[in-house]
């Protein structure tokens, strides 16, 4: 797409030496014993498999219950982060006394407190125009979706032929081209996935970082570890933000990543936090 597009990734300096989480659990497991865990989980494709259209990500029975019996423990703050609008992972999630990060940080509503990163109105004026221009634009190609988040876009393409993503990324360069030239936007790629943003200087990462130094701030100690799990590129900007402060754990096969660790699938995360659930 261009030199201009920002994905907020330092790719040259990611860890090529992740160890799956398998083999070091017990000395995770000292770890977690002596602290508080704050436990952050990307939604879609970490506590879900990937699926071709988003609304059909859904939680199964056996991990909602799972993360109620987290959300229950005294030792576990328990969060999910994602790209998905707040109203919408609130939704999926259909979790309550959670804290819930959604637009990729823009958004938080936790118990006792919310929070909204200051998007002007003629931001979002933007981000509305772009959206509707797109929506008809793109109605005409076939496996395209456009959805829009309020404060974000996402043109999701999972389900498109390759011919049908070359003309839909040919009409998406034209229609934010203008906005890009003016840093009226950002625009991040993920898995299958194009995301328009406000031009602001916020993150899962941003929003994970403050997150957690509000946490250790309320419970007036620093043994807080928190542990952060996720598949996609946006999900990197918060591997780096606590990568020295607690745990990193990429979702999917090896690969450059500053996270420290990995799981191979939703699965994996489960059977994870299922030990997490009986320490």
């Amino acid at each position: 797409m261009g030199g201009k597009y920002c994905y907020g990734v330092d790719r040259a300096k990611k860890d090529l030496k992740m160890k799956h989480v398998s083999g070091i659990w017990e000395k995770l497991k000292k770890e977690i014993e002596r602290k508080t865990i704050f436990l952050l989980l990307d939604y879609d494709g970490t506590l879900t498999p990937i699926v071709n259209t988003p609304n059909k990500a859904n939680l199964s029975v056996s991990a909602k219950k799972l993360l109620k019996n987290l959300s229950g423990i005294s030792y576990v703050k328990l969060a999910v982060v994602s790209g998905r609008s707040l109203y919408d992972i609130k939704r999926m999630a259909g979790l309550k006394g959670i804290i819930y990060v959604g637009n990729h940080g823009l958004e938080i509503d936790a118990p006792g407190f919310k929070f909204a990163s200051p998007v002007s109105p003629c931001i979002k004026a933007v981000i509305q125009s772009i959206g509707s221009d797109l929506k008809n634009r793109l109605s005409g190609i076939s496996g395209i979706i456009t959805e829009n988040k309020g404060l974000t876009l996402s043109i999701h393409y999972r389900l498109a032929a390759r011919a049908d993503f070359i003309k839909m990324r040919a009409v998406l360069k034209e229609t934010v081209k203008p906005y890009l030239a003016v840093k009226k936007i950002r625009i991040n790629k993920g898995k299958k996935v194009f995301e328009i943003k406000p031009p602001i200087d916020w993150s899962k990462g941003h929003a994970v970082l403050w997150l957690f130094k509000r946490l250790v701030a309320s419970l007036g100690k620093k043994d807080v570890l928190p542990i952060y799990i996720g598949d996609d590129v946006t999900d990197e900007d918060a591997f780096r933000a606590i990568k020295n402060k607690g745990l990193t754990i990429f979702v999917g096969q090896p690969k450059k990543s500053h996270a420290q660790y990995y799981l191979k699938d939703h699965n994996e995360v489960q059977k994870f936090l299922e030990r997490i659930l009986v320490i």
